[in-house]
């Protein structure tokens, strides 16, 4: 059977803590439109975030293809 590949698309996006526990991710809506936005409201969204529990198995196995698992 062939080798899992990594998924590229999440491996740009996630990326796992230092402990390999969690998976840190950006937040969303911060790309465009943001004259609309409020300052402080743009300030939070710089701050990462981790991935939802029920994702997180399934994102660890799209980014940990290509090497070791957790």
């Amino acid at each position: 059977m062939p080798k899992m590949k990594t998924h590229k698309g999440a491996q740009k996006r996630f990326k796992p803590n230092k402990a390999g526990t969690r998976v840190k991710r950006a937040m969303q809506n911060k790309n465009h439109i943001l004259n609309k936005k409020s300052r402080k409201r743009k300030r939070n969204l710089r701050q990462g975030d981790y991935v939802h529990s029920g994702q997180e198995r399934m994102i660890k196995g799209m980014i940990n293809a290509g090497g070791k698992s957790n």
